[in-house]
């Protein structure tokens, strides 16, 4: 749950938003995208998005007095950029066609790209305070690991005394014990290398799909201001 805590204050703020929409839809019918609900939709919507784009890459680049874990903040990211889009499409009343209905999808689609992104971000193993553990690190504990393993079988073979003790009721296995913890140090260090390979390569897609996005939102914005004020 802790994991998710970002996805479901992001639920909830949808289903309240999706609430008040359609109580004001049923009462006098869909607020058109050029309204002044449509244009406020739009607005709070955009600046969610470009909160989501700045303040986590922001955090990330702070060399003096970063404010706030890296993980708080990728909670903020997730929860922005999963409300300002949903806004975004309330905004677009619906209609899909012209730069509009370009930017909806192209919305869609980052946050659809986001969500894969998380997932891959949740199987990179971490510590029991949430941080990433290096790959380096990993593959020291293994390389100790197998110290340990290898020093438990060469006591073994001594003599069946330390083998006998460990066997007794109420002992552990010192071999079984570090055996175990070899494979899940192994199973690990296999886990943060496939994150890391589809992270980089979800990142190379991700971000042009992002930048795109951001193109075409500006195009619409200095278009609607351009036809809402210019031409009257």
């Amino acid at each position: 749950m802790d994991r998710s805590r970002e996805l479901v204050a992001a639920l909830v703020a949808v289903v309240l938003i999706t609430v008040a929409y359609a109580g004001v839809a049923q009462g006098s019918g869909v607020p058109a995208a050029s309204g002044l609900m449509g244009h406020g939709l739009g607005i709070a919507g955009f600046a969610l998005m470009l909160l989501t784009e700045t303040a986590y890459s922001f955090r990330k680049r702070a060399m003096k007095k970063p404010r706030g874990s890296m993980r708080a903040w990728l909670r903020v990211h997730i929860f922005t950029g999963i409300v300002g889009p949903y806004l975004v499409v309330l905004h677009s009343a619906w209609s899909f066609n012209g730069l509009a209905g370009a930017v909806t999808a192209m919305t869609i689609l980052v946050v659809a790209s986001g969500f894969i992104g998380r997932y891959i971000y949740t199987a990179v193993p971490r510590t029991a305070d949430g941080v990433i553990v290096e790959a380096r690190e990993l593959q020291a504990m293994v390389e100790a690991t197998r110290r340990e393993a290898a020093g438990g079988l060469r006591l073994a073979a001594v003599g069946p005394a330390p083998a006998a003790i460990a066997a007794a009721p109420g002992r552990t296995n010192p071999d079984r014990a570090a055996t175990d913890r070899l494979r899940e140090l192994e199973r690990q260090l296999a886990a943060l290398r496939w994150a890391r390979r589809a992270l980089a390569t979800w990142h190379a897609i991700h971000v042009p799909i992002g930048m795109a996005l951001f193109v075409l939102a500006f195009l619409h914005v200095g278009a609607a201001l351009y036809y809402a004020t210019l031409l009257r």
